[in-house]
């Protein structure tokens, strides 16, 4: 019988759901799993770590986790009363959206957040420069509010650590017995993309080299395994050299238009002393 997967309870671009068992598949075995870019979460999730160190660099993602983790009766009760039919209208969004981009209070952010995760355009993740959330409305029938999923990431991530720092400072962390899975920003898939996902810094294309880098040193001279995800092309292929690559076809949609899904080239890069034997 095949084992139940869990779901996230945020909508988020890239997750990792699908490929949960090619993943497990490739993760070592380990008594502590660290998660510099943990995102939705999908991988806490669906592995059964002893302890984990999930980390992120969005502070509302990591304040939302830290809530649901201490207190996710009282975060159900409040942020389930927003999802109304009155509040699923494009100018009550927006007047949402601007509470939270004014608000310091960090429950009432939390409270805001899944709010604008389940009814914003796509479930993106998106703030401007002067660090304003500016996803648009996304114009949904009805939003779907994940209160099962949220109970069961608040029991799980009694086991966790929460955490909202660089990712080179969560590698410092990383003892003997861990193993480290990086889900970064992915690499642009061209050289248009590349232009236009990286003109403006975020995570460059340095950034995957030091973090390239970094997981083979891991491996190399403090033997703890580092397994990486991102798309397979020439570039990952040269920065990832050394590392056990594995590709995969995933289903990915790539246009505005919903019905046009294509299979996308990934790869997972394994860093491992094992694997060298």
């Amino acid at each position: 019988m095949k084992e139940k997967k869990n779901r996230a309870f945020l909508k988020w671009a890239g997750g990792k759901y699908k490929l949960i068992e090619d993943l497990k598949a490739k993760l070592p075995q380990g008594d502590k799993l660290i998660e510099p870019f943990v995102g939705a979460g999908s991988v806490f999730l669906n592995t059964d770590y002893s302890r984990y160190l999930l980390n992120d660099i969005n502070p509302d993602l990591i304040n939302l986790y830290n809530i649901v983790k201490q207190q996710a009766d009282n975060y159900v009760s409040d942020s389930i009363s927003l999802f109304t039919a009155a509040n699923n209208a494009e100018q009550r969004y927006y007047e949402i959206r601007q509470e939270f981009n004014e608000s310091s209070d960090l429950y009432e952010r939390a409270v805001f957040f899944l709010y604008l995760n389940r009814h914003g355009y796509n479930g993106l993740c998106r703030y401007n420069n002067s660090g304003k959330f500016n996803v648009p409305f996304g114009r949904y029938k009805a939003p779907y509010y994940p209160e099962h999923e949220i109970h069961v990431f608040s029991e799980r991530s009694q086991r966790a650590t929460f955490t909202c720092t660089s990712f080179e400072k969560v590698f410092s962390k990383a003892r003997q017995g861990a193993i480290i899975y990086c889900d970064p920003p992915y690499a642009p898939i061209n050289k248009t993309a590349m232009f236009n996902s990286y003109a403006k810094g975020g995570f460059t294309l340095d950034s995957q080299v030091k973090l390239a880098d970094l997981a083979r040193r891991t491996s190399e001279n403090r033997g703890i395994p580092v397994l990486v995800s991102n798309h397979d092309t020439e570039f990952t292929r040269d920065i990832y050299q050394g590392a056990h690559i594995t590709s995969l076809q995933v289903s990915r949609f790539i246009s505005q238009n919903g019905n046009k899904r294509l299979k996308v080239a990934e790869l997972l890069a394994l860093y491992s002393q094992q694997e060298n034997l």
